[in-house]
């Protein structure tokens, strides 16, 4: 009996320390719906984290504009709402009509450039503070842990959830956050010969979950859905729902 209590004790504190993280407890049919099965299953709960930080590397200065995309599929998947993002950078790299491509109107998000890191860090936490938003995706060279720390302690309170875009050439050190992703591009295959690129192809990698688990995994963006790629047959393409 005493056993049985202190398990209930245990699993309940374990319940509100994830929600405080922003693991909160969806339904079955919620978490098909937003089609993050594959990527989902990682993370407690089954649950993609929302309102907290997500941390992105970029080592090789041409793997920004593939984790740019990356990020846009999923605000793509999880701006059910049609809500606003804010988006902070030294220049705008994205090309605002390309954000169609995701589903995404141009004018849900709001650039906004600033030239010294500095400036960059305070613009986020500003943003991340602002309840009405969406998300907060910024461009950030370096953050240290302390620094980290407060973004974090700033999206527990306010439940955005926050992108931080690391372009840092040098060594990693360990933040607060609580997912580190790492996305580069692998070769895309046109479906059914069509001339010119075809769809979006990402070797997705995570490298940090917060009491969940790291994975390594190839996805494409496909018709509006992430989809896994099937790398036993090649050159074909053949995707496969994320979702089955």
């Amino acid at each position: 009996m005493q056993k049985t209590l202190h398990k209930t004790i245990i699993e309940r504190l374990q319940r509100q320390i994830l929600d405080l993280e922003g693991y909160k407890a969806n339904p079955k049919q919620q978490q098909q719906k937003l089609g993050f099965a594959h990527i989902e299953k990682h993370f407690p709960n089954q649950v993609f984290p929302t309102g907290t930080i997500h941390e992105f590397i970029s080592i090789q200065p041409e793997h920004v504009a593939s984790t740019s995309a990356f990020i846009m599929g999923l605000l793509a998947k999880l701006n059910t709402h049609q809500g606003i993002y804010v988006w902070i950078g030294k220049q705008r790299q994205l090309f605002p009509p390309g954000l169609n491509y995701f589903g995404i109107p141009a004018h849900q998000i709001i650039f906004i450039n600033l030239a010294k890191p500095k400036d960059i860090l305070w613009a986020t936490e500003e943003a991340l503070k602002c309840q009405s938003l969406n998300g907060v995706i910024s461009e950030l060279e370096a953050i240290t842990f302390a620094q980290s720390q407060r973004l974090q302690l700033t999206v527990e309170k306010s439940k955005v959830t926050g992108f931080i875009l690391r372009t840092q050439t040098g060594p990693i050190h360990a933040t607060a956050c609580a997912a580190r992703w790492q996305i580069s591009p692998i070769t895309s295959h046109n479906t059914e010969q069509l001339p010119g690129v075809g769809f979006a192809n990402w070797k997705v990698q995570l490298l940090k979950v917060r009491n969940g688990n790291t994975a390594s995994f190839n996805i494409a963006w496909y018709n509006g859905q992430f989809q896994t790629i099937n790398n036993t047959v090649s050159p074909a393409f053949i995707p496969h729902a994320v979702g089955s």
